[in-house]
């Protein structure tokens, strides 16, 4: 079956299945992949996996300040985020890819 401009559904179709099936697989690599991140030199560091889920958080004995618990927070706070701002970059440069292989406007 054609639509108007030569384009093959069944042919489309197919190639978008074989994409779905493709970024199925990649994203269970992601999540097999982990990236670090850490503040405060290395005082706090968090690792991430490429599914964006944080796995695991380590802080140095040093970090912990019961005068400035706010300073802690801050650390944790900002490896998290760098930690999913990695995972996310790793996302993007396997999944960014894939959508462009139709060659679709818009995907």
């Amino acid at each position: 079956m054609s639509v108007p401009g030569g384009m093959d559904i069944n042919k489309m179709m197919q190639q978008v299945q074989q994409m779905q099936a493709e970024m199925a697989r990649v994203q269970e690599e992601l999540a097999t992949e982990t990236v670090e991140a850490s503040a405060g030199g290395g005082a706090v560091k968090v690792t991430a996996n490429g599914a964006g889920a944080i796995e695991k958080i380590e802080i140095s004995p040093e970090a912990i300040d019961p005068d400035d618990p706010e300073l802690l927070g801050d650390m944790i706070t900002g490896a998290v985020n760098e930690a999913l701002r990695a995972a996310n970059d790793l996302a993007q440069s396997r999944l960014g890819g894939l959508a462009g292989g139709l060659g679709l406007p818009g995907l």
